[in-house]
């Protein structure tokens, strides 16, 4: 696809971008190996004191930054503005603690007849991180902060229709202090990623995107020996039991499905509700789910903006006209609004077979589909029938229930009466085709490290 910042409140292209050459990546690797030689030199202090100053840009120019965030995406501008504050706490947060993470390990020294022995955390080089475009700062800065605070450099190929949301990756770094070469953004379109991955100064990957992106990443960098960390798509169950408060819990399934306009890998998308509670459950999530304000994601009053791109559009036109051929019932929603953009209303779906493509497929937007079962048995069965393990939600006020959820869930990251979402302070990512590895946390900075065993002798 061309990269270029199209509108999706408009579907107007508002500016576009070349791809840069080969000459130009070629500049830009070497000048990333070049920049890594010296830059694992430096310390955790003058590493941390260039990222508060990026924290600093981030929270001074909010208001600028958001804008174009929701102008080449779509989320609404209060949410953009959360997203960047976010990314400034995460830098701030890896400033703050990535030398405690990264601290030598002791070993038993007499144990294995040496002096001293130890394991210390080392940085790796060059790491290439291929991002989407929904939370296009906030998965960039996850993996941005703890590499750039290792040690490591990056490098970010960024989703073709958020090239402005790249480029200013690069310009916070380098406005932050950070040496030419810690942060450089390669403006070029997935078919020359593989290349990019296989050059010998290149020495991990991490991508956060689509399942098939998934599988050619690791297959390239498996095919020449080098790490890589996948966060791909879920399908995550929010499974409602007796006990729960009701009310509560339907107001939180609609801001879990229709956070950034439904189109979050962890967005809760299948409503798994007890029989004994099913039909008051379903009445209040869909009075919520009704009242959203779709609309001009500049606008205050808008809880809902458009999805980012006319492809995003047709998947969930083609996914509940799918589901409602095959016997399915929209209990809200369901039709595309007239106008310009790409909008599509919040959408609850009922009557949901395995024939229905729904079903199995993760739907990238505000379309809930709403399931009932008789025990917790049958909601663990149901909210594990899924090629996905990234998250899974489940409220219940049962102390036994919560134990059977926690054990029971096959995700990488269960919440229990609250909604899913990432923090600096838990590890983040997902088991089966949701990926490997994990982001953010001691966790997520070791990653991109060599644990280097140490042995020195009398």
């Amino acid at each position: 696809m061309p990269i270029a910042t199209t509108n999706p409140a408009t579907g107007k292209v508002e500016q576009t971008f070349d791809e840069i050459s080969d000459l130009e990546v070629e500049r830009i690797l070497a000048l990333a190996a070049s920049t890594f030689r010296t830059y694992r030199t430096t310390t955790f202090a003058q590493r941390g004191a260039w990222m508060v100053r990026a924290a600093e840009i981030l929270e001074t120019e909010v208001d600028r930054i958001g804008t174009t965030m929701t102008t080449e995406m779509g989320k609404t501008l209060a949410a953009a503005k959360v997203e960047v504050l976010k990314c400034a706490k995460a830098c701030r947060y890896f400033a703050e603690h990535a030398e405690s993470f990264l601290v030598d390990e002791p070993a038993d020294a007499a144990a294995v007849g040496a002096a001293d022995a130890y394991a210390a955390w080392q940085p790796l080089g060059p790491v290439l991180a291929v991002m989407p475009w929904n939370f296009p700062l906030w998965q960039a800065m996850r993996f941005a902060a703890p590499a750039l605070m290792a040690g490591n450099v990056g490098l970010l190929k960024h989703a073709s229709n958020v090239p402005q949301c790249a480029l200013f990756m690069q310009e916070l770094f380098e406005r932050a202090g950070f040496p030419e070469g810690c942060f450089q953004t390669l403006l070029i379109g997935s078919s020359r990623v593989e290349a990019v991955i296989r050059d010998d100064r290149v020495v991990a990957v991490t991508l956060t995107g689509s399942g098939p992106a998934g599988q050619a990443v690791a297959a390239a960098a498996g095919d020449v020996i080098k790490k890589s960390v996948l966060e791909l798509g879920g399908s995550d169950p929010f499974i409602v039991m007796p006990s729960a408060d009701l009310a509560r819990a339907a107001a939180v399934a609609t801001t879990a499905r229709t956070l950034n306009n439904g189109q979050s890998c962890i967005a809760a998308k299948r409503f798994i509700a007890h029989t004994d509670v099913a039909d008051g459950f379903e009445r209040l999530f869909v009075d919520e789910m009704s009242a959203l304000v779709v609309g001009d994601p500049m606008d205050d009053a808008t809880t809902i903006g458009p999805l980012a791109s006319a492809q995003q559009q047709a998947d969930m036109v083609e996914l509940v006209a799918d589901a409602v051929a095959k016997g399915a019932t929209v209990l809200c929603g369901g039709a595309v609004p007239e106008g310009p953009g790409y909008y599509y209303p919040p959408t609850v779906l009922t009557g949901i077979t395995p024939e229905m493509r729904i079903h199995t497929e993760e739907a990238f937007g505000p379309v809930a589909t709403l399931y009932r079962v008789a025990d917790i048995d049958e909601a663990i069965e149901l909210g594990n029938a899924t090629e996905f393990g990234l998250g899974a939600n489940a409220w219940t006020e049962d102390d036994a229930e919560r134990a059977r959820f926690i054990r029971d869930l096959e995700a990488g990251m269960v919440f229990i009466n609250g909604n899913t979402t990432s923090y600096n302070e838990l590890p983040f990512g997902g088991i089966k085709t949701s990926g490997y590895g994990r982001e953010l946390t001691a966790h997520g900075i070791r990653e991109f490290c060599n644990l280097k065993s140490v042995w020195v002798g009398a």
